[in-house]
């Protein structure tokens, strides 16, 4: 029996525990391009350390966890520019939606947040036509 769906539940374990401790922490919701974009357009001047400290974590832990796999094969392209138009996309994106699915789907949704579901249903449907766009129409990824 396929067990790789533990990892999801363990991963969305781990950033509903790590959302729920940001909000008991600091009282504010743990939106991770939130936390970001404070630090590139300076309007989280005030609170640098944490954003750059939580930033840090996001980058340094995931190492930690790769004696934990056998093999990890996320299937993501090896087209170089495909990535980075995708990362800026999905950068412009979530500045535009004032959020990002840890923002939104994790924190918003949980909070019964209308604007978080809206958000998550308005993000899972349009990644789900460039999926099919890309992959199976167009065949680029």
């Amino acid at each position: 029996m396929e067990q790789d769906w533990i990892w999801g539940f363990v991963g969305g374990l781990m950033i509903g525990g790590a959302g729920a401790l940001y909000l008991l922490v600091n009282g504010r919701i743990m939106g991770a391009s939130g936390i970001l974009g404070g630090l590139v357009d300076g309007t989280g001047r005030k609170s640098w350390a944490e954003r750059l400290a939580f930033l840090a974590g996001l980058v340094i832990f995931p190492p930690f966890l790769v004696p934990l796999y056998e093999k990890v094969d996320t299937r993501v392209t090896d087209n170089l520019l495909l990535l980075i138009a995708a990362g800026l996309l999905v950068g412009f994106g979530t500045r535009i939606a004032n959020g990002c699915t840890s923002g939104h789907g994790v924190c918003g949704i949980s909070r019964l947040s209308i604007r978080g579901i809206m958000a998550t249903l308005v993000y899972i449907l349009a990644g789900g036509v460039v999926v099919l766009a890309f992959r199976h129409w167009l065949g680029i990824i």
